[in-house]
Order: structure tokens, then C-alpha cells, then sequence
């Protein structure tokens, strides 16, 4: 991906807390300073995913709007 992400969790068609979840329990598993990209549709996302990056010390990347979807990428935290 030329963007940087290594993974890409795909929440289009989940309403919040959804995705914020969904990214959370992924993110929980892997190792600090992966990127991860959050493909998402409901517009609470767009709060929801920088604040919980915020919350759980992760780094909210950027937010870029697609066709249908929002695309965030996000890089885990430290432990």
C-alpha cells in the first residue's frame, strides 16, 4: 500500500462504537508503531477514531475521504 499501512480493518457497514471497537481489539494485538488503516462509513467515525486514538495513546495519522468511505490511519501506540 502506498500509503503506509500494513493492515487494513474494514468497519463499512458498522455503526459507532463499532468501529472504534473493532480497530481497539485489533490494534491490542499487534506490535507498537504499526500502521493500520480503518475503512469506515458511519460519520461518527470521523469523531470516534482520532478521540479514541487520543484516549489510548495511539497517533491518528489522517483522515481521507474516499468514494463511499473514510479511510483513517492510525499507528499503534507504545504499550
Amino acid at each position: 500500500m502506498t500509503d503506509g499501512a500494513q493492515i487494513t480493518i474494514d468497519a463499512r457497514g458498522l455503526i459507532c462504537p463499532l468501529p472504534v471497537l473493532r480497530a481497539r481489539k485489533r490494534l491490542s494485538a499487534l506490535p507498537p508503531g504499526t500502521v493500520v488503516a480503518v475503512l469506515a462509513d458511519d460519520a461518527m467515525a470521523r469523531i470516534d477514531l482520532p478521540h479514541f486514538c487520543a484516549e489510548a495513546g495511539h497517533t491518528h495519522l489522517s483522515l481521507t475521504d474516499e468514494a463511499d468511505h473514510q479511510r483513517h490511519l492510525i499507528r499503534r501506540g507504545p504499550d
